[in-house]
């Protein structure tokens, strides 16, 4: 019992002598810096994908539009070697070119050339030069690829309107020339010509200069479509206007009662006359709301029967 009291303290005492005569401990190795592995990153935080996740959408989108706004060559617009193509806002026209080979660009005669810019200009070489004088005088733009299989986009601005070109180069086979026609001017210059015959075209036929009666004063009001003169066929009546009366807004006529009362009458429009089919001895044209404009036409000879003047 008394050996088991002891052996608590002697066991501690034997371990104690022993690590005071123990040889000195070898100082701890050093590891080189590079070995200490670095620790681990920390997780990188979620972010919400950003609006252009949608980009392949929209690009397709995008692709989708210019194919169906793409005109193509095709046999029935060629004029000779020239394909010509029909010009509409907004249309992409497409361009094949070749190396060694110069593709002709031609605007419309008179047209005048404000820009050019080229997706790629190290590739091909572009440039612009003119023919004829005057009115006739046309803008070209030439281009030609460095080699084949190429593709960029040409825009030409000029003073009437803008091109948008899709360009392609091939080995061999190359656009001699390419321009446009107008339909929209074509339309234009059509109306132009109507409006213009209809002008020159008399407003009465078979009657006798003889028969014309000038005698017709125009008083009141002088607005831009005041009439130059009236006449008469001893049939019909004709009030002439200015040129301006195709850009302004037409008097409705009234004539004037011998009681004094305004009636509207018929008349029909050829050119910048209007044609009564009847005579009146005093008419009115009046236009506009609270404050009217008022032009009188007064047959000469119905105001001096009357004994009146009416300004």
């Amino acid at each position: 019992m008394t050996h088991i009291l002891f052996s608590g303290p002697v066991l501690l005492l034997a371990g104690t002598v022993q690590a005071q005569n123990a040889p000195p401990s070898a100082p701890p190795a050093t590891i080189p810096p590079a070995q200490i592995a670095a620790p681990a990153p920390a997780p990188l935080p979620i972010v919400a994908p950003a609006p252009w996740h949608r980009l392949p959408v929209t690009a397709r989108r995008v692709a989708a539009a210019n194919r169906g706004a793409m005109r193509e060559p095709s046999s029935a617009g060629y004029q000779g070697a020239v394909q010509l193509y029909p010009w509409v806002e907004g249309t992409l026209y497409r361009v094949f070119a070749a190396p060694e080979r110069v593709t002709d660009i031609a605007l419309q005669p008179g047209e005048a050339l404000v820009a050019i810019a080229a997706g790629d200009t190290s590739r091909w070489t572009i440039g612009d030069t003119s023919s004829g004088s005057g009115e006739t005088r046309r803008t070209h733009i030439l281009l030609k690829p460095y080699s084949a299989g190429l593709a960029t986009n040409l825009v030409i601005t000029t003073d009437r309107r803008s091109y948008h070109l899709e360009l392609a180069s091939t080995p061999r086979t190359a656009m001699a020339a390419i321009s446009w026609t107008y339909p929209a001017d074509a339309l234009i210059a059509l109306k132009r010509d109507a409006v213009a015959a209809d002008e020159a075209r008399p407003v009465a036929t078979g009657v006798p200069l003889e028969a014309l009666q000038f005698g017709y004063r125009i008083s009141g009001d002088t607005p831009s479509w005041r009439p130059l003169r009236a006449f008469d066929d001893g049939r019909q009546s004709f009030i002439e206007f200015p040129a301006s009366i195709a850009r302004d807004e037409a008097p409705p006529l009234f004539v004037i009662g011998t009681d004094g009362t305004a009636e509207l009458v018929n008349y029909r429009v050829a050119g910048r006359f209007y044609v009564v089919d009847r005579l009146f001895g005093a008419a009115e044209l009046r236009l506009g709301g609270k404050k009217q404009q008022i032009v009188r036409i007064t047959r000469e000879e119905s105001r001096r029967a009357r004994g009146g003047r009416h300004d």
